[in-house]
Parts: C-alpha cells; structure tokens; sequence
C-alpha cells in the first residue's frame, strides 16, 4: 500500500493489473490513493459467484498462492488526463475485464486514417422532435462480436427501463457514426428466459425492437452524431437525447 507521502507524490495515475500466471494484462484503470491496491481486497470481500470478470480473475490468482501485479504507467496527472491516458491503454489491450470501454472511445477511441476520414467527412444527423436512446455499439459491432448493429444494441444494458420505455427511436452508433435506428417494442430483464440466445445479465435490460424504415431513419442513418452531443469524458454506453439535447 501507498503511504501518505508518496500518495501526494502520485496524484491521479493510470495503471495495468497483470496476472502473474501468465503475464497477461486483464484491467486497466486510474485512480489516486491506493485505488490500484482496492480490486485484491474487493475480490477478498465476495462470495465465489461473482459477476465480475475482474474481480473473479483477482480471486483465482489469490486462490493459486499468487499476487496481482500491478504496473503504474503514469503518474502526477490531473483527472481529465487521466481519462484519456486510461482510454488509450485500453484500446491497446483488447479482451480486458474491464465492465466498460474507455471515456471517450466511442468517438475518439483507436481506428484507422481512412476511418478518421470517413467519421470527420461524414454529415452531422439532426436529431430534433424526438426523443432517442442512443447506445455505443463500437466494441461489439468494430470486433464482430455480433455483424448485426441490432444484435449488438438490444442488450445488455444497465438503464432505467421506464425512461427507456418513453423514447421514439434507440439509436445504434459505432466510432460516433449511426449505424443502425429501431423502434423498440418492448423492454425486458436481461434474462435467457427473455432472450434465449444470451445468458442472464443482472440488473440490466434489453429491448425487442424492429428496425426503423420511415423517413426519420431514412434522414439520420450513416451520419456521425453531432459535436454538440459528444460527451468527451463519457465511459457510458447509454445516452438520452430529447428534442435535440442531451439529458442527464
């Protein structure tokens, strides 16, 4: 653990836990204090069923007689750089533990010349009269986890489902360009009861939906969201817009 002295050295720092088995990197996060330290004590703290990837990697590592090594790659910053040093880190690891992408990789995260290119060339959707949930489907859709923006969108998402049940329109974006618009049916607990081609997801929800074809779709697919509605330190997927706002 970090001593008082040296915590006012560090100021906020980004850093890696490793897994000394295998020397493989699993979390990248930031902080300040001894948060780097925090992940081997929660880990202690939880029953063998936990829903964490990372902390149930920590726990296995402590189960085998081993410690997490931990990799401060840099210190002395302010929070915002923080954000950004973290988002980079996390690009560079893919298969991470952690619950979400880096702040502002949705639209600012790693991808090629050409890609830049396209996204800054690219119109900006007008995106008024309506309310929409727009979701970040960039890890899922950019990986091929699902080729579909629909499969990729409908779940699992951590919302509050009668605030998701009043917008017009869900909005699936990929590098901040919109590559996909459904009208939602139904919201349902993410369960395999509900969805049966996916596994239980605690506490979060998805949606059945049938893709949007009416000329309100037809005006904003394959447009990039506009730089008034980019939240540069957002990590969260889920983003509500009413009548061309953004709202909390």
């Amino acid at each position: 653990m970090f001593d008082t002295h040296i915590i006012k050295q560090l100021g906020y720092y980004v850093y890696r836990l490793i897994d000394p088995r295998n020397g493989e990197t699993f979390y990248v996060g930031k902080g300040k204090g001894n948060r780097v330290f925090q992940h081997a004590l929660d880990a202690l703290g939880q029953d063998e069923d936990m829903p964490s990837l990372k902390l149930q990697r920590i726990r296995r590592i402590l189960l085998d007689g081993h410690s997490v090594q931990s990799l401060i790659h840099r210190h002395g910053l302010d929070e915002e750089t923080a954000f950004h040093v973290e988002a980079a880190l996390i690009d560079a690891y893919p298969g991470l533990a952690n619950d979400q992408n880096g702040h502002g990789n949705g639209f600012y995260g790693v991808r090629s010349a050409d890609q830049v290119i396209r996204q800054y060339s690219l119109e900006e959707a007008e995106l008024r009269n309506y309310s929409y949930l727009i979701i970040n489907i960039t890890h899922c859709f950019e990986n091929a986890v699902f080729n579909s923006p629909y499969e990729c969108a409908r779940f699992a998402w951590k919302l509050n489902p009668d605030r998701a049940r009043r917008v017009d329109y869900v909005i699936a974006v990929s590098s901040g360009i919109i590559v996909g618009v459904f009208k939602p049916v139904e919201w349902l607990p993410a369960t395999s009861e509900n969805f049966p081609t996916r596994g239980d997801a605690e506490g979060r929800w998805g949606f059945i939906g049938t893709d949007a074809v009416d000329e309100i779709a037809a005006a904003i697919m394959h447009k990039r969201i506009p730089n008034s509605l980019r939240k540069k330190g957002a990590a969260n997927p889920i983003q509500y817009i009413e009548n061309g706002e953004y709202r909390k």
